[in-house]
């Protein structure tokens, strides 16, 4: 995992939005943590971004510029980015089964160094 391309995607991101939270996960994460090879894989990265600034801008909107951020050649795949509110996130946080899973065994990208 590309650990200088994660940080620099997180400035370009800062760049635009006041972040309060953001979480990596997918495949390249669980591989990283030791996952079985022989598992259904899902996508390879799971990007979660949470900022208040996301408030009356239409979520495809922000998926696509966050998405549009990301350095697919530099990351080795592309993400499946989840850009949301603090009052959506704690909705999709129990409802939406990848924000669970990211949420739960993924990387905290703004407590851990990466």
């Amino acid at each position: 995992m590309n650990r200088r391309e994660l940080q620099r995607y997180l400035a370009r991101i800062d760049d635009r939005w006041q972040i309060d939270r953001a979480v990596l996960g997918g495949a390249r994460v669980a591989d990283e943590r030791g996952a079985p090879p022989q598992r259904e894989r899902g996508p390879e990265f799971i990007v979660i971004l949470v900022s208040p600034t996301f408030e009356g801008m239409p979520w495809l909107e922000r998926v696509y510029q966050a998405a549009s951020l990301w350095d697919a050649l530099e990351m080795g795949a592309s993400a499946d980015v989840h850009c949301y509110t603090p009052d959506e996130f704690e909705r999709k946080r129990t409802t939406l089964p990848r924000v669970i899973e990211a949420v739960g065994t993924g990387i905290d990208l703004m407590a851990e160094p990466v």
